[in-house]
């Protein structure tokens, strides 16, 4: 229990016990007065009443006025009117004295009041947030099954419309053998060899790419008279018309939302893209590095040029293109003096620098 200033004390209470632990007090013996123990759990701010202190005080003031009273009646004791005031004294501070602890008990028992109606309000409390987390808890799984029932009621018709479209090909299927038979059937031997035609052989993918510009608008606007249902709100009533908005906002919403997780999976396929691109030109530069390549050398449109002798074997040119030309124009003899004028400064200077004798 710890006490702050003011009279006021925090009291730490059990959260599974109804009332707190006691024992007794450093003023127990005079005047009854538990102190609450200090169990772990959730803090009580108790407000006790200065009537508790100001008893405290005046216990102390009369032991101290008992005291000054002994002293005195040591000094007079045959004076009766002494005497009598003293026993008046007595009686009156005996009657203060019971005027406070009933005050005292009184503020204790409106103390203990206010306690019980905050545990029972805390209690109230508890059981309201139970039964909240147990209805939030009730319509997060009725929401799961919904959901879940939800994509179990559209895998069955996404199937149910996939076997009507499978009997539907198979019934024309069998419809248009049954119609060659009946046509062969009349016909006799027929030797002529029918030629195949030219789109036999191309795949759907090069179908789609081979048609005219005509044809994919056509197709966009079959698609799109299919996709896009006309609104039949002749007749209808306010509730209905309202409805319908509501039913043409929710399907605005998830076309919305498709909309942005199919950007933000286009965002990250590019950025993923683009991650495996650096990756390989990495790899790539290793590579041409690992076979004595400029690093670039792989990670251009086209391969490099293939060595057909190796590095070791032929020595690279390092002269210009200017100094090549002049080899070509002549040069080589001016090339040659000066290699002899060169050869000339040097042997000059050994003979300058050679040590004579005297």
């Amino acid at each position: 229990m710890d006490t702050i200033s003011g009279g006021l004390y925090l009291v730490r209470t059990h959260p599974q016990k109804t009332s707190p632990g006691f024992r007794s007090g450093a003023y127990g013996s005079h005047c009854g007065l538990p102190e609450l123990c200090g169990a772990p759990g959730p803090l009580l701010v108790v407000h006790l009443c200065s009537s508790f202190i100001t008893t405290r005080n005046h216990v102390r003031r009369r032991r101290s006025l008992l005291e000054e009273e002994e002293v005195v009646e040591t000094e007079g004791q045959g004076d009766p009117e002494f005497i009598k005031r003293q026993d008046q004294k007595r009686s009156d501070l005996d009657e203060q004295l019971r005027e406070y602890i009933a005050e005292w008990r009184k503020q204790r028992a409106k103390e203990e009041d206010e306690l019980k109606k905050l545990k029972e309000k805390q209690a109230k409390r508890k059981v309201a947030r139970a039964d909240e987390e147990r209805k939030m808890a009730e319509r997060k799984k009725a929401e799961e099954e919904r959901r879940v029932r939800e994509i179990e009621e559209k895998k069955q018709r996404d199937m149910e419309e996939k076997r009507q479209r499978l009997e539907e090909a198979e019934k024309k299927r069998q419809a248009m053998m049954q119609a060659l038979k009946d046509q062969n059937k009349n016909k006799g031997p027929n030797f002529t060899i029918t030629k195949r035609d030219a789109g036999a052989n191309l795949s759907a993918a090069q179908m789609e790419r081979n048609k005219t510009k005509e044809q994919l608008e056509e197709e966009k606007k079959i698609s799109l008279s299919i996709r896009i249902k006309p609104l039949q709100l002749d007749g209808l009533s306010l509730d209905a018309l309202r409805t319908k908005a509501h039913e043409l906002w929710d399907c605005i919403v998830k076309l919305e939302t498709e909309k942005y997780d199919l950007e933000e999976r286009q965002k990250r396929q590019d950025y993923d893209l683009k991650e495996l691109k650096e990756r390989q030109k990495q790899q790539l530069r290793h590579k041409a590095l690992k076979k004595g390549l400029d690093p670039e050398a792989l990670t251009g449109k086209y391969p490099p040029k293939i060595q057909v002798a190796s590095k070791y074997e032929r020595r690279v040119d390092t002269r210009s293109y200017g100094d090549k030309k002049k080899l070509f124009e002549g040069g080589f003899d001016m090339l040659q003096l000066e290699q002899m004028e060169k050869v000339w400064r040097e042997k000059v200077n050994e003979f300058m620098n050679r040590t004579r004798t005297p």
